[in-house]
């Protein structure tokens, strides 16, 4: 697809990946682009920056029925969704701890790792459908590939992100919907550094596994594969050729896995 003249709508745009994915956007001349996040205050000032083709709203995205009236809003507004960037991500740093509060980060997870994919699809799929053809970039995580050591929901929901995508792709194909799933390994966002620099035990394992990239890198890779329609979004490489060893060698894959983490823990 082109992004020149497209309407778009992302999500978790207040920063990190949503924020640099709406700049570019923007560079590359959208028509518009709704930035969407749960907090209105920071995707306000960065759409202010960019300019009278960002607009920004507050949108819990684990809300279904906040979801379809953002769809609603925009649809009524420019009468077309051409892009829908499910982008809104959070970590949880839970293992097999017990108690209300681990239950409830394994509910947020769910509801914003998959749910979200789930209530943006049911209430663009349609519009997009009758236009004709539009597309959904749903991120995920190189964990959705892999895993993601010391956050069981982390690596659980986005596995279902992923899965998610693929059936989106499958469902809807002879529709003209095209799909693409993000899945980066570390990145320079809030989400990883500030977990790191309090020593989190993933957030060190994310850090040991590759090169933590920017945002701008992040931005070229979606830009490749939504330009050229490719499913996998890899702005680490490495991703695939670690997926491909899993596939090819499942034992051999998760011994060395977990010898990666003990070694980011410093203990053997």
């Amino acid at each position: 697809m082109r992004i020149a003249d497209s309407v778009i709508v992302v999500t978790g745009a207040g920063s990190g990946i949503g924020a640099g994915l709406a700049r570019r956007f923007v560079a590359e001349g959208a028509a518009a682009v709704e930035m969407v996040d749960r907090r209105i205050g920071p995707a306000r000032q960065i759409a202010a920056e960019l300019g009278p083709a960002a607009h920004a709203s507050a949108v819990d995205v684990s809300d279904e029925q906040a979801v379809a009236g953002l769809v609603a809003r925009v649809l009524a507004r420019h009468g077309r969704i051409d892009l829908f960037c499910s982008n809104a991500g959070l970590t949880t740093g839970v293992a097999l701890e017990s108690g209300s509060q681990a239950d409830k980060a394994w509910e947020r997870a769910w509801s914003v790792h998959v749910l979200a994919h789930v209530y943006a699809a049911r209430a663009v799929v349609p519009a997009m459908i009758k236009a004709g053809g539009g597309y959904l970039l749903n991120t995920a995580s190189a964990a959705g590939l892999l895993t993601s050591p010391g956050d069981a929901p982390y690596a659980v929901t986005k596995h279902a992100a992923v899965a998610f995508a693929e059936w989106l792709a499958v469902e809807y194909a002879a529709h003209n919907i095209k799909v693409s799933v993000l899945c980066p390994m570390g990145v320079d966002t809030p989400l990883l550094m500030e977990p790191l620099a309090q020593g989190n035990e993933g957030a060190k394992a994310v850090a040991a596994s590759g090169p933590i990239i920017g945002v701008a890198e992040v931005a070229d890779a979606v830009m490749r594969a939504v330009t050229s329609e490719s499913f996998l979004v890899l702005p680490h490489p490495e991703v695939g050729s670690f997926w491909a060893a899993k596939a090819a060698d499942v034992d051999g894959w998760l011994s060395g896995m977990s010898r990666m983490y003990q070694r980011s823990r410093g203990s053997d």
